[in-house]
């Protein structure tokens, strides 16, 4: 039975993770610090004997006895209110903790696979972002500690890769949604379905003419576990190509939520990108990955499950 540690295994991503390594017969070891990550996510996976908790921060030296064949390093605060809150633990994480967990993958012989994102390509020139583009980023402004800290951890990943020969797989993530995503997570999708279902007006940041594309939690996961088993080394787009802008997926959450809120709008945050749309062409040939889930059918999860409370 393989082993697998995952960083950040009690968050958003790292939790439906955990789930899908658990089902594919594997072991897993997760460690998380708690900072942005719930244990209620991986409660009920704590009678099962191939599981197993362990809270540390993986910025300080990680020591596991046991043998291990994959790491998944998914340890880091994703959105801008967590990143903007704990500016200096994403920068850690992205640093301290990937050369920590890289060192990890070399004492242990195992492969290592790191969650970056698309936001390494910041507010992109270029739409699609394919994974040649080198990005437009502003290294000292507010995003730039999550920015950066992905950057880093793409470049000493490879450096490991080409240097100690770890087999090494780096999957940058588009924005993504599904259950056990926090409502006060600050993000676009939790937001409007918690505004929508309080009655409440929904934030729009500018004009919402900036755009995003929204991939459901499970063909994200499928893209993953298929990028670990794969032969790649190079950095790979997983996300929805489906593009939309943020003033539609406001309406269409009002919509699929029959609310009556109304839109309002805010100045535009600093930076925020103007599109982003994956380009998943070596997604489609090199895992034979494209998503399966539509958006509103992935939207109607996701609202079902913040309306069940979280449950």
């Amino acid at each position: 039975m393989p082993t697998v540690l995952v960083t950040g295994g009690a968050g958003f991503i790292g939790s439906h993770l955990c789930e899908r390594l658990l089902k594919e017969g594997n072991r897993v070891i997760c460690v998380d610090n708690l900072i942005t990550g719930k244990e209620e996510n991986i409660s009920h996976l704590s009678n099962n004997p191939d599981f197993k908790f362990i809270q540390h921060d993986v910025s300080k030296y990680v020591d596991i006895e046991e043998d291990l064949d994959f790491i998944l390093h998914f340890a880091s605060p994703a959105s801008p209110i967590d990143y903007q809150l704990y500016p200096i633990q994403t920068l850690k994480v992205g640093s301290l903790g990937t050369h920590n967990t890289l060192g990890l993958a070399k004492a242990k012989g195992a492969r290592f696979l790191l969650a970056s994102t698309s936001e390494i390509y910041g507010d992109p020139l270029v739409s699609p972002q394919k994974e040649d583009y080198w990005g437009n980023v502003n290294c000292v402004g507010p995003r730039g500690v999550y920015d950066e800290s992905k950057r880093f951890a793409e470049a000493i990943t490879l450096a490991y890769h080409r240097t100690h020969k770890i087999d090494t797989k780096i999957v940058r993530i588009f924005n993504t949604h599904g259950p056990r995503m926090r409502k006060d997570d600050g993000r676009a999708v939790p937001n409007f379905i918690n505004q929508a279902l309080k009655g409440e007006p929904l934030t729009v940041f500018g004009d919402g003419s900036q755009t995003r594309s929204f991939c459901y939690v499970s063909d994200l996961i499928d893209g993953i576990y298929k990028l670990m088993l794969s032969n790649t080394n190079e950095p790979v787009n997983i996300g929805n190509p489906r593009e939309l802008s943020i003033l539609e997926s406001a309406k269409l959450i009002l919509s699929l939520t029959r609310s009556r809120s109304q839109i309002i709008y805010k100045d535009l945050p600093v930076d925020d990108p103007k599109v982003r749309r994956p380009d998943i062409t070596k997604a489609r040939k090199e895992l034979s990955w494209q998503p399966k889930v539509s958006l509103e059918e992935g939207l109607k999860k996701t609202i079902e499950w913040f309306k069940n409370g979280g449950k």
